[in-house]
């Protein structure tokens, strides 16, 4: 018996088939090879036409059936990339082009709520500015776009979207309500004061269903496309950035978890409701939230993470060096890279630095000492301090930090990255083999009561390697003097 889970990015879908009984991947695919086209009209759009990703779907999923027999999947399971917007009529046909997280064009409509409805209230009942999110998307449409509004019976997260192509069942989750801005903490309902402000009516908010359960089944027209049996059920889906930590098992208050592709994610749990008063990260419902037993996600996201570290490997390593090599030498400078350092915000407005784009700045660089290999060290060791600083942000909130989970993967494949990171919080780093489509097949299970629980969905969670955290004086100093020159800059 199988599980079959989705991880549905901007980038690609990827499709992973996972053994119920041993719990290994058997197969996993990925569709298109090149990256998905994302559309940009003008400068600080983006949007998708989901149909696209419904098609890379089929390819993924008939890749991984290769290994399996269709009749032998149990369940499927649902990551998506979050704080979209899609959009359909009452037959379901979709209305627009999906306008994506990475769109910028709401900001002055969530703006004008934050300081409309006070920022007070908003924090309080939504954990968050409305900012530039699903809802805040949605009001774009609503002035911008009325041909299209007025059309509209139900509005969809991505992954909601494709539940919906395979069920015909139009749902979504507190999870992805919260994601939106569109759910209410307090009153624990749909967000009725900041729709009645944007002019939303609430019958546009599909049914809400938990996130572990079953979420309608596969229909006939559905299954043949995808070449499986009908019937099957959907019992789980999240969003990535939730997902990414249930695919590391992070479930309780303490548990971290930390990915740093081309940006950056520190993802902690948190036992109570609450916020940062600067909205500098963004607190939503985790994948085992309840109003009696509250589990929210704090969201810390860098941009200048991985794209940094490209950067400078591209303008002055030499020409040949790949990143093992790149590493294993930038790893000879000591700890502090003999006082040169980098602050990586070089890759658009920060939130955690109250939305200002300050660029990226080296600072101590001496002309005699210095080499490339400080540079390597010093934009790397930035990186990590970034990631500190905002978990000094996320403790604040009472957000402990234990252990942080990360799969082995992009910056944490370097030495330099998670030995700094494990010395300057003093937490351990546990590294796994996983990935978003097999955490929402072993979520699946977990809904489709396969699993009685997560510590048996992710028993055979493979850990490959574990750093604990050492010279930690050495790192607080580094740190220290990061931290003064970031000051220095955003308090100008």
């Amino acid at each position: 018996m199988y599980l079959l889970g989705y991880d549905v990015g901007s980038s690609s879908v990827k499709a992973s088939l996972v053994d119920v009984e041993s719990g290994e991947c058997v197969a996993s695919a990925f569709y298109p090879k090149h990256e998905n086209t994302i559309i940009s009209r003008k400068a600080g759009w983006a949007e998708q036409d989901p149909q696209s990703w419904w098609d890379n779907l089929k390819l993924a999923t008939s890749d991984v059936l290769g290994q399996a027999r269709p009749d032998k999947v149990a369940a499927i399971g649902i990551s998506y990339q979050m704080h979209g917007l899609v959009c359909v009529d009452k037959d379901g046909n979709l209305l627009r082009d999906s306008i994506i997280w990475c769109d910028s064009r709401a900001v002055p409509y969530g703006d004008a709520a934050f300081k409309a409805l006070g920022e007070e209230k908003c924090l309080d009942h939504l954990l968050n500015s409305p900012g530039n999110f699903t809802a805040a998307k949605l009001a774009w449409v609503k002035e911008n776009e009325p041909e299209v509004f007025y059309r509209i019976d139900k509005i969809m997260l991505p992954g909601d979207y494709i539940a919906f192509r395979m069920t015909g069942d139009a749902c979504t989750t507190v999870g992805g309500l919260s994601e939106g801005m569109f759910w209410d903490f307090k009153e624990n309902r749909p967000a009725s004061f900041l729709m009645d402000w944007f002019g939303f009516e609430e019958r546009i908010i599909p049914r809400i269903v938990p996130t572990f359960s079953e979420q309608g089944r596969l229909s006939a027209s559905a299954a043949a496309e995808l070449g499986l049996e009908k019937g099957i059920p959907v019992t789980y889906r999240a969003g990535d950035q939730p997902n990414n930590a249930l695919s590391l098992n992070v479930f309780n208050p303490g548990d971290i978890a930390a990915t740093a592709g081309t940006s950056g994610v520190v993802y902690g749990v948190s036992g109570k409701v609450d916020y940062d008063p600067e909205s500098r990260v963004n607190t939503f419902a985790h994948v085992n939230h309840s109003k009696d037993d509250p589990k929210l996600g704090i969201l810390l996201c860098i941009n200048g993470t991985g794209i940094a570290n490209a950067w400078v490997r591209r303008n002055f390593v030499p020409q040949g060096v790949m990143y093992d090599e790149m590493n294993r030498m930038a790893a000879e400078i000591p700890i502090g890279s003999e006082g040169v350092g980098v602050l990586p915000f070089g890759n658009g407005a920060e939130r955690m630095l109250g939305n200002r784009e300050t660029g990226c700045t080296m600072f101590g660089l001496n002309f005699n000492i210095h080499t490339w290999k400080h540079l390597v060290r010093a934009v790397q060791e930035g990186i990590v301090f970034s990631f500190k600083y905002g978990i000094d942000i996320m403790e604040g909130m009472g957000t402990r930090v234990g252990i942080i989970h990360a799969g082995l993967a992009n910056m944490f494949l370097s030495p330099i990255f998670r030995e700094t990171l494990a010395g300057v919080t003093g937490s351990t780093i546990e590294l796994f083999d996983t990935d978003g489509a097999a955490g929402a097949a072993r979520g699946a299970g977990i809904g489709a009561g396969i699993y009685k629980d997560n510590n048996e969905a992710f028993a055979s969670l493979k850990r490959l390697a574990v750093v604990e955290p050492k010279d930690e004086a050495r790192y607080a100093e580094a740190y220290g003097l990061w931290k003064t020159e970031l000051l220095k800059t955003i308090n100008g």
